[in-house]
């Protein structure tokens, strides 16, 4: 028989969204246990921005000052290189925050921090290779899951369930709640190119004739993401590597003494892009937030930021009502009425970025700029726009959640 064990709240996933309801839960004195499937968060090519919206949250914490302690890189300015020329994007540093900037840290170095501090509460549990493979339903309610570990089989029962385990969820299906797809029309190729001394500072990307290329500073190394046409990764394949590096030489000609590191097609990782949403984000006993409720496009890096607005949005609502037991589906759509308006907003601007702008078609003029991008480079207080849909998102949620602390 599997080990059972029993706590008012299972969270499924521990990336942005479950490891920060995780923490949030535990602050307000909830138990609850975060299962996360590998050993460890070190993996490449997770999504590593940290939204000033998300950085005013620390703040709010009492975190903000050891948090920017880690490792990372702050950009105030969101800059493109649009058919050769350099235009601003977004102006940050006009944000009602504390933290007018992006901070670019490794994802694994942001989930490791908000962690080592969630353990610190006796109510939270975090279990490592630790992988759910099945929803626990009786009387049609989900009262826990059954997952495995290198230890044997696994069931925890809950009062609530948070799935919580992205774009591929185990619980989505499990729950049979319907996904509806948008149509995406790319796909992102993810590679490591090693950086120089002598290397431009970080901009947003390359756009060059409906093409665009994305480089993220690592420190050491670029993180380069390569837009391509949805399915065409195979065609690419066949053209040969020396095409493809010529290709990333031709946006960015800096990276001409050591494209070659891409010596292998292992070194270049597909990425296939969705954008879509539950149609009901919760049924009785189980909630869905961040990537398994709506999978973001990678398009402005907001899909962490959006991920950890559903986690707050989840602690200021639920909270309470957990710390005296079960809490009804109408609790639960409550959550989802509250976050369901920014993600739809934001999702229907990547799909329209997606079609008018990355794929749209090459100017006949190939030094011209998009006229929206005309406007921001002849009226800079425009970039303010940009700045706050992609800094703060609509509808920034702030902590309100109950502390037992």
């Amino acid at each position: 028989m599997p080990e059972e064990v029993q706590t008012r709240c299972v969270i499924v996933g521990g990336g942005p969204a479950g490891m920060m309801a995780g923490y949030l839960l535990a602050r307000a004195g909830v138990p609850v246990a975060v299962l996360e499937k590998h050993a460890d968060f070190n993996r490449d090519f997770r999504g590593d921005t940290i939204h000033p919206s998300t950085l005013e949250l620390m703040h709010e914490l009492g975190l903000l000052d050891e948090f920017l302690k880690q490792p990372h890189q702050e950009v105030r300015e969101l800059r493109g290189v649009i058919n050769g020329q350099v235009v601003p994007i977004a102006d940050f540093s006009k944000l009602p925050t504390r933290c007018k900037f992006i901070a670019f840290m490794p994802q694994w170095d942001f989930l490791n921090f908000l962690s080592s501090h969630a353990k610190r509460f006796p109510s939270f549990q975090l279990h490592m290779k630790t992988e759910v493979v099945d929803l626990l339903i009786e009387n049609d309610r989900v009262v826990g899951v059954r997952a495995k570990t290198p230890q044997g089989q696994l069931q925890i029962r809950a009062d609530l369930v948070i799935g919580a385990d992205g774009r591929h969820s185990i619980v989505q299906p499990r729950a049979g709640l319907e996904r509806r797809e948008f149509g995406v029309p790319i796909d992102v190729l993810w590679m490591r190119i090693s950086k120089k001394q002598y290397d431009p500072e970080q901009s947003f990307g390359f756009f060059q004739h409906g093409k665009l290329l994305v480089m993220l500073d690592r420190g050491d190394y670029w993180q380069c993401g390569f837009v391509i046409p949805k399915g065409g990764f195979e065609q690419i394949k066949a053209r040969g590597l020396p095409q493809f590096q010529n290709e990333i030489v031709s946006f960015a000609g800096f990276l001409h003494d050591r494209v070659d590191e891409l010596d292998d097609w292992s070194k270049i990782k597909l990425l296939t892009v969705q954008i879509n949403h539950l149609r009901d984000w919760c049924r009785d006993g189980l909630l869905c937030i961040g990537d398994s409720a709506h999978a973001m496009s990678p398009a402005g890096g907001v899909g962490i930021n959006l991920a950890i607005q559903d986690a707050v949005a989840t602690a200021n609502l639920l909270a309470e009502k957990l710390q005296n037991g079960p809490v009804s589906v109408d609790d639960l759509r409550q959550v989802q009425l509250r976050r369901e308006w920014p993600t739809r907003l934001i999702q229907g601007m990547q799909v329209f970025v997606h079609q008018r702008v990355v794929t749209g078609r090459a100017s006949s003029d190939k030094q011209s700029l998009p006229f929206v991008v005309r406007l921001l480079k002849w009226f800079p207080f425009l970039q303010q726009i940009p700045a706050r849909f992609i800094g703060l998102g609509p509808r920034p949620e702030h902590f309100r959640s109950p502390s037992k602390v």
